[in-house]
Order: structure tokens, then C-alpha cells, then sequence
């Protein structure tokens, strides 16, 4: 790809997002707060919230937070599968968010709709190419893509089969790549392909503005990529969205509630949905366990696979630098090859 094309990407991600930087923060429940968002918009990337733990309120004091730390652009992270998704859209809609993330689910056309009717701009996960061209008709502003190499909640499909699948034939609008990046070369990698931009999640825990306890930080720095693994879903009648963490204790007692689960959902003594709320309740209160109390024995350490790649504790705006000097030393000098 030509310098000209690399930089038309790159570019264009940025103006998307109004950044210096199109580095986005992946939205990690109880980690991606006002404080690691912040940081990361000032550092001249894009925060994004996570709302999926919070209450309406909660969301709306998280936002102004960000306000008072930095004028620069975020956005926030909403579950459409979350129970509070009218309420905290509401929230969403009152503060006049520049951009809305929406994971967790297939959007529906209301949320969307009324996000767009008030000027937000809405990034969808699109899963699939034949998804992602649903979600660009229906109004999606963006997309981001993520590979099954990502931390927490993932996908069947690795990144380098999906950027293949997605890049070339969605160019309606721009298209954010996430899932195994830890470094500037791997972004570069991913703009060359057509990507407007990235998406990180595991590399920010392992900054000093992350509030993730001490003993989750070490867990992260001593990790290989291997001990980062998934769930696995024991019974079709329990379809469980498979979960990346570093395994321990707590994964062995979330086997242990989804056997259990299975049994209840077979006898008739609990619905499949209440027993998929109860498992995700499980991890919600896991990782907070882990994450901010420190117990990484029994608590959930969701973790991406370039969990490996991470070596140090750094402040965000030297992460940030050092990913974006590997993207810009590749637009200035970019390889010869097709395109």
C-alpha cells in the first residue's frame, strides 16, 4: 500500500473520532472509569466507558468526571443486552456524548435511531461481514471488529480471518480493528489493510492511571499468551458467549455454575435466560473481585492474548506514543507491495 492510502486511513479514523490519534480504549468493565479514560483521550487517543456495571447515575457522574479531566473527545461503552440499556441510554442522549459504542448484542433499530437523532455518533461490533453491512444500512456511523484473541466476552473468529473477511468489502464507513494488538507494528499492520484505526484493551490495564488493583496488574506482567484462555460452553441448551481470562480458581467455580446451570435449565427448574444472567452476574462480580479487590485466586482476570506482550507499567501517554511512533515510522516509510 501506498504512503498516500496509509495515511488516507489513518486519517480518516482520526477525523471520525476527532483525535490526534486513532487509538481507541477498549471498554473494560469496572477498569475503563473516568480516570483511565481520561487518560487516554489527553494521551491524544479516544477513552471509551464502560457502562455495563453501572447505574444511570453512575454513568452520568463517570461522564462528567471525564469532563472535568479533559475537554478532549471519549465515548461510552452500552451492553444492548443490558436490562438498564433505556436508562442509561437516556443518559447517554441528556449528556450529548460525541460517540455511542454498542456491544454486547445486535443493536436495535430504535437505540440506534434515536442515538443518531440526537447527533451521537454509533459504533457497532459487526461479528461478520454480512452482519456488518446490516448494522452500515441500518445506520451505523462506524464499526469495530473484533478477533477471538480479545479479553473477556469474544468471538469465534480469529482477527486476521476477519479483517480479511470485512476490510475490502465494508469502506462505507470507517472500520476499527480490535482483538491481540499490543503494539504500534500490529496497527500499522492493521491501517495497511484498509483499518481506520485500533482498538486496545489489555495493554491500558498495565498503566499507572488504570485503577486495577497492584495483584491484577502482576498477574497481567507475569502471563504468557497461552494462560490466557476461553470458557468452553458444556451444553448447546446453555449457550454460553465464550469468556478470555487467565485461568484460576474462579474459572474452575465458573465451570462449576454452568454444570450446575445446565441441570437446573434440563429439569425445568430455571429458563435458559435467567440462567445466562445468572452466569453473567457471575463475571461481573468476578472481575470486579480480581480487578479492584485484588483476589486473583477467585476472581475473574480477563485477559486478552497479547496479555504476553505486556512487560512494564506505564503511564498511558508513553503507551500511546509508543504505539503511534511505530504507526507514523511505517506512513513515512511504507513497504513496497500491492495496492
Amino acid at each position: 500500500m501506498t504512503a498516500d492510502r496509509l495515511s488516507q486511513s489513518w486519517d480518516r479514523g482520526k477525523e471520525f473520532l476527532g483525535t490526534r490519534y486513532a487509538i481507541l480504549g477498549g471498554a473494560m468493565a469496572w477498569l475503563s472509569e473516568h480516570n483511565l479514560v481520561a487518560a487516554i483521550s489527553e494521551a491524544g487517543g479516544f477513552g471509551v466507558l464502560a457502562s455495563g456495571n453501572m447505574s444511570a447515575e453512575s454513568l452520568r457522574a463517570e461522564i462528567r468526571k471525564v469532563r472535568e479531566k479533559t475537554p478532549k473527545p471519549f465515548g461510552v461503552n452500552l451492553i444492548v443486552l443490558n436490562p438498564a440499556l433505556p436508562q442509561l441510554l437516556k443518559v447517554v442522549l441528556e449528556e450529548q456524548v460525541s460517540h455511542c459504542v454498542l456491544a454486547g448484542g445486535f443493536p436495535d433499530q430504535d437505540t440506534m435511531g434515536q442515538l443518531k437523532a440526537a447527533g451521537i455518533r454509533v459504533i457497532p461490533f459487526a461479528p461478520s461481514l454480512a452482519l456488518g453491512k446490516r448494522l452500515v444500512s441500518r445506520g451505523a456511523d462506524a464499526l469495530i471488529i473484533e478477533g477471538h484473541e480479545a479479553g473477556g466476552h469474544v468471538g469465534p473468529v480469529a482477527t486476521g480471518v476477519l479483517i480479511q473477511e470485512i476490510l475490502p468489502h465494508i469502506t462505507e464507513v470507517p472500520v476499527f480493528v480490535a482483538g491481540g494488538i499490543a503494539n504500534g507494528a500490529m496497527v500499522a499492520s492493521m491501517v495497511a489493510m484498509g483499518a481506520a484505526g485500533c482498538q486496545l484493551g489489555t495493554r491500558f490495564v498495565c498503566t499507572e492511571e488504570c485503577v486495577a488493583h497492584e495483584k491484577f496488574k502482576k498477574a497481567f506482567l507475569r502471563a504468557q499468551a497461552r494462560d490466557a484462555a476461553v470458557t468452553v460452553q458444556f451444553d448447546p441448551i446453555l449457550p454460553v458467549i465464550p469468556v478470555r481470562a487467565l485461568v484460576n480458581k474462579g474459572t474452575e467455580a465458573f465451570n462449576q455454575l454452568q454444570l450446575q446451570l445446565v441441570q437446573e435449565v434440563k429439569s425445568g427448574q430455571k429458563e435458559r435466560k435467567a440462567a445466562l444472567l445468572e452466569l453473567e452476574h457471575f463475571w461481573v462480580g468476578a472481575l470486579r473481585r480480581a480487578a479492584i479487590d485484588g483476589d486473583v485466586e477467585q476472581g475473574s482476570l480477563m485477559a486478552g492474548q497479547s496479555v504476553g506482550l505486556v512487560n512494564n507499567i506505564q503511564p498511558v501517554r508513553q503507551v500511546v506514543q509508543e504505539l503511534v511512533a511505530e504507526v507514523e515510522a511505517r506512513l513515512a516509510n511504507p513497504s513496497p507491495g500491492p495496492g
